[in-house]
């Protein structure tokens, strides 16, 4: 995994990007924080479909662009998106397993920033799935995969394990509806 990413800053604007994208950089327990607080409002079925559909959305806007910016098609584009969620600090993303014909796909992601961010800066440790925000994220994913490779399925994701649990890295899995 290559550590840096490059940063470009707008001197103008203040605007963060990287390859084209803006960008926002706040510290891990102030967006924990904002996270969890929406969930206790809401509650967290709600608040994680409403998390879903938004991150379904933007995984698929997201695999769209670098697959045009880096030239990359079918399951690179895939494999770039969890590199590049690596590399900025959700955790550590890597595939078990994914099959861009059927659709099928687990996805373990190691060091969570949802996990790792329990038990600081007020932030209870809870033993329960902590993870579900990225659940989308596979989806959207997937999906752009299966359509700009022929493919006809439409997938759905969950988180399935989570470290928070007190297992050693979280999985996610996706499958056709």
């Amino acid at each position: 995994m290559q550590p840096q990413l490059p940063i470009d800053v707008d001197s103008e604007t203040g605007v963060w990007s990287t390859n084209g994208l803006p960008m926002l950089y706040v510290p891990r327990h102030f967006f924990v924080n904002n996270h969890r607080a929406v969930e206790t409002v809401m509650g967290q079925d709600e608040y994680a479909q409403i998390l879903y559909d938004a991150g379904y959305r933007s995984a698929y806007f997201w695999c769209e662009s670098e697959a045009k910016t880096h030239g990359l098609e079918g399951m690179a584009v895939f494999e770039h998106y969890l590199l590049r969620l690596s590399q900025r600090g959700w955790g550590l993303f890597s595939f078990i397993s994914a099959n861009a014909e059927t659709g099928d796909a687990q996805i373990r992601l190691d060091h969570s920033a949802f996990v790792l961010a329990q038990g600081t800066a007020g932030i209870p440790k809870v033993p329960e799935k902590a993870c579900y925000m990225f659940a989308g994220w596979f989806a959207g994913a997937m999906d752009w995969v299966g359509e700009h490779t022929g493919q006809s399925y439409k997938t759905v994701s969950a988180e399935t394990q989570c470290a928070a649990e007190g297992f050693d890295y979280c999985v996610f899995t996706v499958q056709p509806k």
